[in-house]
């Protein structure tokens, strides 16, 4: 469950999973609850970032999301002290994941510059359905990722709009999301957040050489930067951290499986926040994901 087969999860680790098992319940309510709780602020960051897009440029829109991310995770850890008691192994995967949290976020928010939102979230979950597939393993999973795929299907109403620099853009972006994925769940389990903020802290540095100019306007306007600040909690604090905690307790397959969740939460913010009431294929997507989460059993998962 958390890729010990690679060797990235040190000995001390695994020795604390195998004494104290009921800490991570496989596939308990609160990891499906975390992985709600990240849904929902998955979608409500970019809302707020599209709006600070006419003030700020893209690339410093999204450095401010990963400073502001850095400092708020860097506050619970020492991330030196971190790095120096991890592996080699575990070393060479925190700073790998700060590179694609770097690389995938300034191409999501690309992305959005040059396409709908739809079009992005739909060529993201391309690489979900793919993990979710590699390893779904029994009959009941696979019917499981049929239910989610026509359900993201209905939801998303699936359609390639905007520029090819935006699709291609997009396409990046569901690669690094992939990466985010088997990496996140690498660096997983106990100490799993603190891991987290070191590779936030590796992204905002990655980051800073393309963006920090870019997001220079934002210092110069206190409004802008608390909302690029409010960007990094809402799109990568709380998210992130939520992810570790179902990550930690769903295997890989089940983990990208439920992230059909993402335009589940997406459609009904848009119902609670700004009354936008669901069609009739939208309200029958939500039903078909809702079995298919019901339905998919983690402990039969890759």
């Amino acid at each position: 469950m958390f890729a010990s087969e690679d060797g990235v999860v040190s000995q001390s680790i695994r020795d604390e999973l195998r004494t104290c098992p009921e800490a991570l319940p496989a596939g308990s309510p609160s990891a499906v609850g975390a992985v709600v709780l990240g849904a929902t602020f998955h979608y409500l960051g970019p809302s707020f970032a599209v709006l600070l897009f006419a003030h700020v440029d893209t690339l410093g829109v999204a450095w401010l999301r990963l400073a502001s991310a850095a400092a708020v995770l860097g506050v619970r850890c020492r991330p030196l002290a971190v790095l120096g008691r991890a592996t080699p192994a575990e070393r060479r995967t925190m700073l790998a994941l700060g590179g694609v949290l770097a690389g995938m976020n300034a191409a999501f928010y690309l992305a959005l510059d040059r396409a709908p939102l739809t079009t992005v979230a739909s060529i993201e979950f391309l690489g979900v359905v793919a993990l979710a597939a590699y390893g779904a393993r029994s009959r009941r999973n696979t019917l499981a990722l049929g239910l989610v795929c026509a359900g993201v299907a209905l939801l998303t109403q699936v359609s390639l709009a905007g520029s090819a620099a935006g699709l291609a853009w997009a396409a990046a972006n569901c690669l690094g999301f992939v990466l985010y994925v088997v990496l996140g769940h690498r660096i997983s389990g106990p100490g799993g957040v603190d891991r987290l903020a070191v590779a936030g802290v590796v992204g905002a540095i990655v980051a800073t050489p393309i963006g920090v100019v870019q997001a220079a306007p934002a210092f110069a306007h206190p409004a802008w930067l608390l909302w690029g600040i409010g960007i990094g909690v809402c799109s990568t604090v709380i998210p992130y951290v939520a992810d570790q905690w179902a990550m930690a307790r769903l295997p890989r397959a089940s983990y990208a499986l439920m992230l059909a969740l993402l335009p589940v939460t997406a459609t009904l913010c848009g119902l609670l926040v700004l009354g936008q009431v669901p069609s009739r294929p939208e309200l029958v997507g939500i039903g078909l994901v809702g079995a298919a989460v019901a339905l998919h059993r983690p402990a039969e998962a890759a």
